[in-house]
């Protein structure tokens, strides 16, 4: 094709602007979308006002860290379809979006197994004083008091914070543990507890029952700050907290202080409250639980392995190509929203 050809085929191609990613380049997505005609833009958007100008003329926005929020749907002119690369669109003004009459869509089903994976490691790493042993064994202490005290898991409670799919896989994996499992979802039905044995209880409950929590949860209004000083006063003596959910259901500073008070005996956090993904600029020196030898922290990795990202990657690539071909997407958010509109 010639250039001239070639810029005609680009002006009349749907645009689809790929805010974000970190897993090397887009040749998934590009792959899948130009099949149905759409030009591919991909950019590194740590700011907002990164997408302005991209969103004028986009067909599509699909991200993975960026915000694309109400400054940004406000310029789009010709937008069909927002996809998030993950399950949570909490980084989606989905109102805005929904008020243009843009549909919003996100990949679920995709690291169910990756995450319960990884809460369970988290907790048995804690839980068994794996990096204290570690850490005394490179120095020549050859001493199993090195951990001391460690205690039988059989026999425990562990709670479940959000009992969605994520949530019942790390229970079911729990289970094996000995451990009794009880779980705060104040949405899930009765009957959904009653189908995988477990307790149903409510958060005061399962603050003063548990010698572990694994938080799931989505980040929501109602969950931010979700466990904060009040709820670790309330806690167990010695007990663990993993949070494989959003970063900023946990208040980190109460966390600090619980954790060096003696309160706590430890926590695991896939991500920390400040979320570094989502931010230019970061440093560990901003959060004093970097400072914790009681605390493991690993960087939003529980959702991946080599085989749920290429999913994520072709999920979401998909439910644009299906938008922008007049086709059903497998995975939209805001859908009802959309037909109730006047």
């Amino acid at each position: 094709m010639s250039d001239a050809g070639d810029a005609l085929w680009r002006s009349d191609s749907p645009k689809v602007v790929i805010t974000d990613y970190d897993f090397g380049n887009v040749d998934v997505e590009r792959e899948i979308l130009e099949a149905v005609g759409a030009e591919v833009v991909a950019i590194q958007s740590k700011r907002e006002v990164d997408l302005f100008e991209a969103a004028r003329d986009c067909a599509a926005m699909v991200n993975q860290y960026a915000r694309i929020g109400h400054e940004t749907i406000s310029r789009m002119q010709k937008c069909e379809v927002i996809a998030r690369y993950g399950v949570g669109v909490d980084i989606v003004d989905v109102e805005a979006a929904t008020d243009r009459g843009i549909l919003v869509t996100n990949v679920l089903d995709y690291c169910t197994e990756e995450v319960a994976d990884h809460a369970i490691a988290l907790w048995l790493t804690l839980a068994r004083k794996l990096p204290d042993y570690d850490r005394a064994t490179h120095q020549g202490i050859w001493q199993w008091q090195s951990g001391k005290p460690v205690h039988r898991l059989r026999g425990q409670t562990l709670g479940v914070v959000s009992f969605g799919k994520i949530g019942q896989a790390i229970a079911a994996r729990a289970k094996g543990f000995g451990v009794k499992i009880v779980a705060f979802d104040p949405y899930l039905p009765a009957s959904v507890a009653a189908a995988h044995e477990i307790e149903l209880v409510t958060k005061e409950e399962l603050l003063a029952k548990c010698d572990h929590i694994l938080m799931q949860a989505p980040m929501t209004p109602e969950t931010r700050h979700f466990l904060s000083d009040a709820e670790f006063a309330a806690m167990k003596p010695g007990a663990i907290l993993v949070n494989t959910g959003r970063g900023p259901t946990v208040d980190n500073a109460a966390l600090y202080r619980a954790l060096t008070d003696g309160h706590l005996a430890a926590a695991g956090l896939d991500d920390p409250e400040e979320e570094p993904a989502k931010r230019a600029d970061w440093s560990p020196s901003e959060n004093p639980i970097f400072t914790l030898p009681n605390v493991l922290v690993t960087p939003h990795a529980a959702y991946y392995s080599e085989e749920s990202i290429h999913a994520a990657r072709v999920t979401a690539a998909t439910q644009v190509a299906k938008v922008l071909t007049n086709r059903h997407p497998d995975y939209p958010v805001n859908s009802a929203a959309l037909a109730a509109r006047p």
